[in-house]
Order: structure tokens, then sequence, then C-alpha cells
């Protein structure tokens, strides 16, 4: 999906700028419909010198080379590249594929809303929204419901309720008891009304607005939203605690996390604390442990962020923080333990620096009612739109109360019964026009069958007044969008750039992503013939370990080199037996199923089974204990039967066959190690090369054998068990790399078949007016 987005639309811009991945299509060209000079010709086929213009002055205006005759020639170059490619596209008929005008459809939809609305209003509702944030409000509200669009009836006797509401609440009765009592919000039987402190952009429009302009301590009068009627009292106002900015180390835990894997990130999080409190670099813990590896390698910088934009007690901890530098006790969240630190705190961001976030805000907000009544408007007027009263009440006469009830049908006429006569008004004359366009009073009404919907207690009247207005809120929105190409450069252009970008990817996919995948013969052939591109650097296969103290750097040591580590997390003691038989208890099948889990997540794990021999009990019925056990590993566990061992030893106690589980696996030396103090130990066994290990690139050059380093308060020990010299890499270990380079080796194979195809004649006359420096 990401080549898709990355070579549709706007991202053909991208394409221009660096077209090496672009997504042309077939070879039928259309023909080009400039009637002005070309700046070049591909063949027959002629490119506009204005749409050139265009697209080179959009993509390349703030570049440093932008003028130069070297910027305008590269860019010609790659603008040619694209261009050959959708007329490849095109003459394939890759543009009247249903699917292709699905998609471009879609994108139109996308591209036409910038367009549906109304710019100064919204530079309007931007600036109220700035300058509102700079102020938080406290307040509580009583919601009386009633849906938008119901009948007078309805409003009126929500707005009474309200009403008298607030004359109870003027005359002294306690606002919260009134809101429990009566708001039709649910949560206020449980807050009394109380909504805490909130600021621009967070509540429906019409709310915000009564809420900052009501003082502290009053009422406002009954606002109208979407949800009904409200009364909203204002229990303080505050500065704006602005925005935060801090780091995190942390450690990752699954809210549903097994207890022990809970516990374990709980003391990983405690000693990094313990660490941090005493001192030790912020920096090194977080590049060294925490687990969001999206900012460990910036130390754990998070961007900024305000009120609400962050989990509640993750910012409620960090708001508190108040001088830079200042660390949080572990705080957690539903993503693991945070230990959080002040980078700074920043207050309200310039109106510029928002400008663009709040736009998109304010487009999405309830604030879009007044854009768009306001942009209805403007259209009425450009677009001519005359509306014709005779028809009109001729159409509204059609309404009865099947329409009230949302079963209203309409039989649209026939020739003979819909031709009209002189002056008089039928189902096919003009109900309203929009630039001398006829819109039908039969239309309208089909347009209302289709969008009816129950009106109880409404007059058929009403009901047919709110289908009209949204009949032509969308009559004159739908005409505004198929006129934006000829009203619109812009819009027009950008258009263009997502209709080729969408016929860009499939033949891309066709010619270069997917044929070097599946060309498995010519990546071969084109791997071998560039293998010097593919080398190994110096190579060295070895371990390293780390350790917090020498004396347990020495423990790890003995234990790697044993190859047998006892394990005993998570590992039960001994498996219980029913009494007087060798098959396991119901406790016993529980332990097993333990043991199973633990066996199964580490490959190198081996078991030993000892069978208990009780006073004056048979061996062979301990043997046939461990038997039994063993069985259930093998048949229910599927542990093969070469890391299981069986014994017999006298001991003392009730029937059961104790376990005895070790492991090759460094993992399992970590774990266990790392069960008191989780920073303890680390291991890492495998092949290092520059850059893998930063206490092995310092020994590369040496040869095998094990060395001791010290460095940043950790103690390492390093074994090189062989070097691996430069060489040539196999396709399988640069497949990645060669799989890239061979697709940019089919696309510019591909590009000179179609130069050749069409040969290029520049118009250097119509080049040289676009150099300036």
């Amino acid at each position: 999906m990401h080549k898709r987005i990355l070579y549709a639309g706007a991202a053909v811009v991208t394409l221009l700028a660096g077209c090496q991945t672009s997504k042309p299509a077939a070879t039928a060209a259309v023909a080009s419909t400039a009637t002005g000079p070309v700046v070049e010709t591909l063949g027959t086929y002629p490119v506009p010198a204005n749409e050139f213009a265009y697209v080179y002055r959009k993509n390349n205006s703030s570049a440093p080379d932008y003028g130069t005759r070297q910027s305008v020639n590269d860019y010609l170059d790659l603008y040619t590249n694209f261009r050959l490619k959708v007329l490849e596209a095109e003459q394939r008929g890759l543009d009247t594929t249903q699917a292709f005008k699905r998609e471009l459809d879609g994108y139109r939809q996308q591209l036409a809303q910038p367009y549906l609305t109304e710019k100064s209003v919204t530079d309007q509702l931007v600036r109220e929204a700035y300058d509102r944030m700079s102020q938080e409000v406290n307040a509580s509200h009583i919601l009386i419901r009633v849906a938008p669009d119901a009948t007078p009836q309805d409003t009126l006797t929500a707005y009474q309720k309200v009403v008298k509401l607030r004359q109870q609440a003027l005359a002294g009765e306690d606002f919260g008891q009134l809101a429990r009592a009566n708001s039709e919000d649910p949560s206020a039987k449980e807050n009394g009304g109380k909504l805490g402190y909130f600021t621009a952009m967070q509540m429906v429009y019409p709310f915000e607005s009564a809420a900052y302009k009501t003082p502290v301590g009053q009422i406002s009068q009954p606002i109208r939203t979407r949800f009904g009627y409200h009364l909203i009292k204002v229990n303080d106002k505050r500065a704006a605690q602005g925005e935060i900015k801090v780091a995190h180390l942390m450690i990752r835990m699954n809210a549903n996390a097994p207890k022990p894997d809970s516990i374990t990130a709980k003391k990983k999080i405690d000693e990094l604390y313990s660490r941090l409190k005493k001192g030790e670099n912020w920096d090194k813990l977080v590049a060294q442990f925490s687990e969001d590896a999206g900012s460990a390698a910036n130390g754990g910088e998070l961007p900024p962020f305000g009120t609400g934009r962050m989990i509640p007690s993750f910012e409620e901890v960090a708001f508190k923080l108040q001088k830079p530098g200042d660390i949080s006790a572990p705080v957690q969240t539903p993503y693991g333990w945070h230990v959080i630190k002040l980078i700074e705190k920043q207050p309200l961001a310039k109106f510029a620096d928002l400008e663009p976030g709040l736009k998109s805000k304010v487009a999405k907000d309830s604030r879009s009612e007044l854009n768009k009544a306001a942009f209805l408007k403007r259209i009425r007027q450009e677009d001519q739109f005359a509306e014709v009263p005779a028809a009109k009440t001729y159409a509204f006469s059609k309404a009865d109360t099947a329409l009230v009830a949302g079963r209203y049908k309409y039989v649209a006429p026939t020739a003979a019964t819909g031709k009209p006569t002189k002056n008089a008004v039928t189902d096919n004359s003009a109900l309203f026009t929009i630039k001398g366009k006829p819109y039908t009073v039969k239309d309208f009404l089909t347009f209302a069958q289709q969008n009816q919907r129950p009106r109880i207690g409404a007059q058929p009247s009403f009901a047919m007044q709110q289908l009209y207005d949204q009949y032509v809120e969308q009559s004159l929105t739908d005409f505004e969008k198929n006129s934006l190409d000829t009203k619109y450069e812009d819009y027009r252009m950008l258009v263009k750039e997502y209709r080729d970008g969408i016929l860009l990817f499939q033949l891309m996919d066709e010619k270069v992503w997917s044929k070097a995948i599946e060309d498995t013969v010519g990546l071969k052939k084109y791997f071998a013939a560039n293998q010097a591109k593919y080398q190994w650097d110096q190579r060295v296969q070895g371990t390293v370990v780390s350790a917090a103290t020498p004396a347990l750097l020495t423990r790890v040591q003995k234990e790697l080199k044993a190859g047998r580590f006892p394990v005993t997390k998570n590992v039960p003691k001994a498996i219980a037996i029913r009494p007087g038989s060798a098959v396991p208890s119901k406790i016993g099948g529980i332990a097993l199923q333990d043991l199973i889990k633990t066996m199964l997540q580490d490959t190198l794990s081996r078991v030993t089974l000892t069978g208990r021999v009780k006073k004056d009990e048979k061996a062979s019925l301990a043997s046939a204990r461990a038997d039994s056990v063993a069985s259930y590993l093998r048949r229910r566990g599927t542990i093969s039967a070469r890391r299981i061992s069986k014994t017999v030893a006298k001991a003392p106690g009730t029937e059961s066959v104790q376990v005895a589980l070790v492991s090759a696996n460094p993992a399992a030396i970590e774990s266990e190690l790392n069960e008191q103090n989780p920073l303890s130990v680390q291991i890492s066994q495998r092949i290092f090369q520059k850059g893998d290990n930063k206490v092995m690139d310092e020994l590369l050059s040496k040869g095998p054998g094990t060395y001791n380093v010290q460095k940043d308060g950790r103690y390492y020990a390093v074994t090189i068990d062989k070097t691996l010299p430069a060489g040539p890499k196999t396709l399988a270990e640069a497949r990645g790399q060669a799989t890239s380079d061979y697709q940019t080796y089919l696309e510019k194979e591909w590009i000179a078949q179609m130069r050749a195809a069409r040969p290029v004649k520049v118009n250097e006359a119509e080049v040289s007016k676009l150099i300036t420096k």
C-alpha cells in the first residue's frame, strides 16, 4: 500500500523529484490536446510547454538551483521518463478500466474538499480557535436531548424544559443536583454534569462558544447543539498549560501480560529508576535498555504534547514535573512502564506554527457548519441559483402523511400525462435552475422518496421542506464539484497528477517491482554480472557477554562453557503421580503443561525425569512413573525423545517424578541471572560485522580468543571463535539489495526501450524560457 500512496497523485511530485521508482502505464498514447507551444515531442506526442512549466515551478521553486539550466534540464529528463510511462499506460487502455475509474473518482472527491469551503470564514474560525487555546474552561452542564431536525413542537417542548431548569438554578438550587436529576447526558448521574477543564476544539462549537463567553460562576442561556439544549455553568477559567516536551525510558508490558512477565517488567523499571536517581547517565541507560525503539536512539525524546493528547496517566505525571531534568517515579500505562524526564515546558506555539493543523481540525469540527453555510450562500450567487416558486408550491403539494411516516412513493408521469400545457406546472417543470441548468420537480420527488425517513409528529410540509433543503444543497455542491476543472487550474493539475500516478503503479509493478522478484533467472544473471557490488567486510563469529560485576561475568563464562545451564524459572520441581499408580495426577498434569510450554519455547532445553523409589517399593514402579511422564511429554507435548532422560533414585515423600531442566540457550542463562536484577547480564551470540556491537567493533581485527573489556561501567567478555574474511556474498545473503538494484536496472532498460520507440525532440526555445539564472 505504501507504493500505491507514493505513486498516486501528489506523490507523483515525489516521483518527478527522484523518478527512479515511478509508476507508468502502457503504450496506446492518447493524443495531446495541447493547442499552444510544446516543450518537447515524444514520437508524435506533443508535451505542452505550459504543463511542464507548471509542474517544474510547483516542485522546484524552493530549490537553491531553481531556474538554472542544469535544474531545468535534469527535471525535464525526469519528466520525459514519467510522461513516456503514462503514454504506455494509456496505450494499453489502463485508463479505461472500471477499477481505475473508481479509484480516480475517490481521489477526486478528496481533492475537491478544499475547494468546497469558504476561505475567509475558515481563516476567521482558525484565528478564533487559536485565541481560545490560550485559556482552559472548567464547566458543568445539563443536557435536554432533541434531534437536529426535530419538529417545531418537539423543539419547543425541550426548550421550555431547559428554560425551567435554568430558572431553578438561578433561584439557588444546586446545579449538580439538577444535573443528576434531569440531565439526559448519561454521565451526569455520576458526575453531576461536571466536565472538567477543556480548551478550544475539544467540544462542539456552539457549546465551546457559550462556555468561553459565560463568566465564571454564571449560567449560560440555553444553547442548541446537535445533541439538544444545554445549560452551561462555568466553574473556573485558567491559563492554558501549553505544551510539554519530555523524554521517557520505557519497558514494554502488555496490559494482559502474565503475572511473571509483569513482575519482571516492574523490577526492570525500578532498577533503572534507582540507577537514574543515583546519577547514572540518562542517554546511556535509554540507549541500552529503553524498549521504545522509535525514541531510544534520540535519548527517549517524544514530540511535544498538550492537555488531552497523551494517555491520561502519562500526561498527569509529566505535567507535574517542574524543572528541566526532573524525572518521575515509574508510571504505568497500557503499553508498559515509563520513567519520564522533563525537557522543557512550552507556552502556546505561535499562530503560524499551529495554523495548518488548526485548519484541518476546523474542517472536521462542528465549526464546519458555519463554513458550509457561507459556501452555499456564495455559490448560490456565483452559480446563479434561481428558484421557481410555482413549481416549488406544486412539489410541496405532493407531501402527505405517507411522507411523515417515511413511506412516500413517487410515480413519475408518463410522457402523455407529463406533457405540460400552456403556463401549467407539471412534474417535468423546472423546480430551480443553476446557471440555467433545470432541476425538475420529478427529480426532486424521486430524491424525496429515496431519502425520506419517518418524522413522527411532523407536518407533511415540514418534512418536505427538510428534504428540499437537502436537495438544493446537494445539487449546488455537485454542480460546483463538476465545475472545478474549469474554475481552478491547481485542482485540474492535481487531479491529473493523481490520474497519472494511478496509471503508473500497475505498470511499474508489472515491468519492475514484481518482475524483479519473480524473474529468478534474470536476478541470478544480474547478480553474477555485478558480484563485485555484493561483498562482505571482515566479520567474526563469536559471543559478547555484558555483566554488571566481574563475579557475574565469570559465572556466565563458566555456564556458557559447560553448555548445560540449570533452568528453574517457570519449571515445576516435581510431577505429582496418582497414589498407587504411574499416571500423573490432575495437579501433575497442570505442572506438565507448564513444563511443555517452557520446552517448546526453548528448543535447546533438555529434561531429566527422576522416578522416586519409596521405602518398601519396587524400583520398577518408580521407573514406570518416569516412563509415564516421558510418554506424556512425547505424545501431548511433541517433545522429542532425545531431549528426555530418565533415572530412578531413592527418596522419601509422596509419589512423584522429579524434574531437572537444563539448557544451552544463552537466553535461559540471561533469564535466570536477571531474576533479581533485570540488568545483570546480556548475552549476544552470533556473527558480527562492523557497527553491530560497539565493544566487538574494537576487537574485529583481533584473532580468535577471549578478551575482557571494561567500558561505561560494564564488564565484557568477548569471545571470537573464528574470523570470517572479506569476500563475496551469496545471492541469499544479498537478496534484498540485489533485488532493489535489479529493479533499478530493469527500469533503466525499459526507459531506454520507450525512448527508442518514441524519439525525444526538445524545443530548446521553450526550455530557455524557464531559465532565470
